[in-house]
């Protein structure tokens, strides 16, 4: 990345204000990075113990879901998902609070002695897969701002600050280059001044 400079003061005081903001705030975004990092894996362990959980629990209910056939499963529906928001290292994520279903009323005597059961295990499969949904998406979510700021870690720290320090170095030896010359302009003027009074005198 280029950066735009003029070989002048001004110039030399905006990129060294500029050097010192991205020189401050590169801590401040390597924490958030590393802290998202943890996260990210904290949320993924999550969603796979999750997916492992739903699995073992689909198992260790093989034997009624034989039974499912007699199963009406318009007894049951989710009626309402409540999330909420939490914010991790600056990003929002979602957290399950609650999950609302809906039951019909139905007959215990018409029907087979496990619906009830049946209906416990629904909503339990129901709540460990919206929860995995969840840090699913909570991993995404967090994945992604770990990449965006990876990415600035990145521009700052291999990019801008060098480009910065490259251009104020260059203004400084130009300035210095200057006023060297100006100097030694200075002593031939100081030196033919001196020679043209010694040969007037």
């Amino acid at each position: 990345m280029a950066i735009k400079f003029h070989y002048n003061k001004t110039s030399l005081q905006t990129l060294n204000k500029q050097l010192k903001v991205r020189q401050g705030a590169l801590p401040t975004l390597k924490n958030k990075e590393s802290a998202l990092r943890v996260e990210v894996k904290k949320a993924k362990d999550e969603a796979r113990r999750l997916e492992e959980t739903l699995s073992r629990k689909i198992k260790e209910n093989d034997e009624i879901l034989r039974l499912w056939s007699e199963f009406n499963p318009d007894l049951i529906r989710i009626k309402d998902v409540k999330l909420s928001v939490k914010k991790i290292a600056g990003v929002k994520t979602p957290v399950l609070d609650e999950v609302d279903f809906d039951i019909r009323k139905f007959s215990l005597f018409k029907n087979p002695s496990w619906f009830m059961d049946g209906m416990r295990i629904i909503e339990e499969l129901a709540r460990i897969a919206l929860e995995r949904d969840v840090f699913d998406r909570k991993t995404e979510l967090l994945s992604h701002a770990r990449k965006k700021t990876t990415q600035k870690v990145n521009l700052y720290e291999k990019v801008q600050i060098p480009g910065y320090e490259e251009a104020i170095l260059k203004i400084k030896r130009f300035m210095e280059d200057e006023e060297n010359l100006s100097k030694a302009a200075q002593k031939i003027v100081k030196s033919r001044m001196d020679q043209q009074n010694t040969e007037a005198a």
